[in-house]
């Protein structure tokens, strides 16, 4: 075996930089020129979004850790004022880019489908009287204009607000006004885009559909808001604030209340970032900074507009060509939507793979559960569900039914704490069990369990998964879900919920992997087996697909069976501290990104295992919170077809040429490019699935 390199953080990605990285991959794909136009407007929103969250959570603490004493920070491996240096520049090198691309590509292939975006200067009169009608009657009562003045008690920023920084001068009234000085005055007006739409459809002007602005609606109209003042300048500035929930997670108390306090903390919490019109004059950013206590560190100077997360909303006038072509969810090959779905789950289980199959099948196992007058029992555990959620509604059918229903509610996932607790008192409300997260730990895996009496006869039905129970993103989301009736799997789902209860404290469990208890010690005992295969000269391998990949340890183990000669190949969405490819550490590893039309959020691990391949679905990534501060679970897929399935799957995946992007040392998200046919994972999915159903049918 070769001899490992010395121990350095440069054997490992910074995560945050890695974040950035993938990040990068989202903007790359408003920038491909086979993306239609209103889904690069998506991937523009989608950056926006994922840079705002990035700067609320992790800068935020980052922030926090540079403050702290040179002792302490010594202690860590790097220096956070450094790598906050290097985030900066980053994201700043980014958002050039994301300017780039909405001004010299997005804007002008909108014009050329007939769509223009235009500002207050370039309104016709017919459009001009149409502005001034909606401002009128729609915009004006929701305003809130605020003078600035130093030294006085300033506005208060809102989290996620967008507010026109505006220089005014009062206007000369008589000889009086003449002979005075005037002096220059500074206000702020909050844009209303939590009340009304960020872009509003204009008259059309000839062959043009025609869109502007909130923010342009208003200042066209700044004169009638400030009818005393001349109006020197309107720049736009947009302020996000750290969103950590910094919540003592100690066992006594009310976990419930706690979170909703620190909620209303959030809202007002220490800014993390201003982004600002980079025109704005030196002089009226100071006196801005100065009155509303905006710290340096925090300012992002930028063009015009911002946030650019609201595209998510620009209007799209019915052409449905300028998206991707609808994708409708197909049929399972083995379970029938129109007959009972309890009768068609097999011991050895079916996987369902979604978005390319439907989740109606998990919809209507639940409902049909709900009515089943010999179903006594439901347990399922939610970590974010739909707004309105269908799940969550024909829980509370199944209780009113009579049914024993448990529900695990995690409601410290990050931005759903308010909705998870509001559905949580529901259910309560409704007479569910409702079991809220644990002190220390939060609960990730996705799991349900049917009970079935039938005379003396129990019989469980169980449905695994490595995406959440929410009908939303199932339509947007890569998941593998299988349903089972095997008795020890169930068992094993029983003993997980029995854990939450406080009921039982056993962690041995005969085929879930469950964290923080043994997750990581069975991948690296499952790493270590093909190790000693690579040494002894036998065949060995392992495949792993996941979002992100962090765990020191775990990486380790993956570097040790790359020195032994062990081939793995990989597919990581996002967050990547492994670097692959280096002479005597990593050469025999290869990592791939995929960032398409829907996220990939699947976890698989494959491993050759002597030939009698070891396969599980799982909740987790490879990140120390997922193995040590989360409670997971993977699942084996043990049956020889399921096998073949999954198999069959990463093999469409890893030929991507098309929207595969290459790990490499520089993180510089190279397109994987080659062969002599083009090959998109995503489409050639769904295709594959759809011979398979065709193929049964037959």
């Amino acid at each position: 075996m070769k001899k490992a390199p010395a121990k350095s953080a440069s054997i490992y990605f910074n995560r945050e930089l890695s974040r950035m990285s993938f990040n990068h991959r989202v903007l790359q794909e408003a920038r491909d020129p086979s993306v239609p136009i209103l889904e690069k407007l998506k991937f523009l929103a989608i950056y926006s979004s994922n840079t705002d969250e990035f700067y609320r959570i992790r800068v935020s603490s980052l922030r926090s850790l540079a403050r702290l004493n040179q002792k302490t920070i010594k202690k860590l491996d790097y220096q956070p004022a450094a790598l906050l240096k290097k985030i900066k520049q980053g994201i700043a090198k980014q958002q050039e880019e994301l300017e780039e691309i909405y001004q010299d590509i997005v804007v002008p292939e909108l014009e050329a489908h007939n769509i223009l975006i235009l500002d207050e200067k370039s309104l016709d009169s017919r459009q001009a009287a149409h502005v001034k009608e909606y401002f009128n009657e729609l915009v004006v009562p929701r305003l809130r204009p605020m003078l600035v003045i130093k030294n006085r008690i300033a506005p208060f920023l809102k989290n996620n607000a967008t507010y026109l920084l505006i220089k005014l001068l009062p206007k000369e009234r008589g000889k009086k006004t003449r002979q005075t000085r005037r002096r220059s005055q500074y206000a702020t007006l909050e844009l209303p885009i939590h009340h009304l739409p960020r872009f509003h459809v204009l008259p059309d002007r000839g062959k043009y559909r025609c869109v502007i602005f909130l923010d342009d609606i208003i200042r066209f109209n700044l004169s009638s808001i400030f009818r005393g003042y001349d109006i020197l300048g309107s720049h736009a500035g947009t302020l996000s604030r750290d969103a950590e929930l910094y919540i003592e997670d100690e066992f006594s108390g009310n976990l419930v209340q706690k979170i909703k306090r620190s909620l209303t903390k959030r809202r007002i919490a220490v800014p993390a970032r201003f982004e600002y019109d980079r025109s704005i004059p030196s002089g009226t950013l100071e006196y801005f900074c100065n009155a509303l206590s905006l710290e340096r560190e925090g300012l992002m100077p930028v063009r015009r507009y911002h946030r650019f997360r609201d595209f998510f909303n620009f209007p799209d006038f019915g052409m449905k060509r300028l998206r991707y072509s609808a994708v409708t969810p197909l049929e399972h090959p083995h379970i029938r939507l129109d007959k009972p779905i309890m009768p068609q789950i097999t011991e050895q289980g079916h996987l369902l793979h979604g978005p390319y199959q439907s989740f109606d099948y998990v919809l209507k196992f639940l409902q049909q559960a709900a009515d089943d007058p010999e179903v006594v029992a439901i347990k399922i555990i939610l970590y974010r569900v739909a707004e309105r959620s269908r799940v969550v509604d024909v829980l509370i059918r199944a209780a009113k039914a009579g049914k024993e229903v448990t529900v695990f509610s995690e409601v410290k996932a990050r931005f759903d704490e308010l909705p998870n607790i509001q559905h949580a008192e529901r259910m309560a409300d409704a007479g569910i069990n409702v079991i809220y997260s644990i002190p220390g730990l939060k609960v990730h895996a996705k799991l349900c369990i049917v009970t079935k009496r039938s005379g003396d006869t129990l019989t469980r039905y169980c449905y695994l998964s490595t995406g959440n129970f929410n009908e939303n993103t199932a339509r947007q989301y890569c998941d593998i879900g299988m349903f089972t009736r095997n008795l020890e799997i169930a068992e094993d789902i029983n003993h997980v919920f029995k854990m939450l209860h406080g009921i039982e404290t056993t962690t041995t469990f005969k085929h879930l992997l469950v964290a923080p208890f043994h997750l990581r010690e069975q991948m690296m005992a499952l790493i270590d087996f093909e190790i000693k295969r690579a040494k002894a000269g036998k065949t060995s391998g392992i495949i792993l697909k996941m979002n992100n990949l962090e765990d020191p340890p775990l990486i380790d183990k993956l570097y040790e069976a790359s020195r032994a000669g062990v081939k793995i190949r990989m597919i990581v969405r996002g967050i990547c501290c492994l670097v692959p490819g280096v002479e005597k550490l990593s050469e025999n590893i290869k990592v791939i990104s995929i960032v398409d039309r829907f996220l990939e959020h699947a976890r698989i691990f494959w491993f050759h295992h002597g030939g009698k391949e070891r396969v599980y679905l799982s909740s987790a990534d490879w990140m120390t919170r997922n193995m040590l501060r989360r409670i997971e679970v993977a699942f084996p897929v043990a049956d020889p077809e399921n096998i073949r399935e999954i198999r069959d799957l990463l093999d469409i995946q890893f030929a991507d040429n098309s929207k595969a992007r290459r790990i490499n040392r520089h993180q510089s998200n190279p397109y994987r490019r080659g062969g002599r046919e083009p090959h998109r994972a995503q489409t050639e999915a769904y295709a594959y699935f759809a011979d398979q159903l065709a193929g049964l049918r037959k």
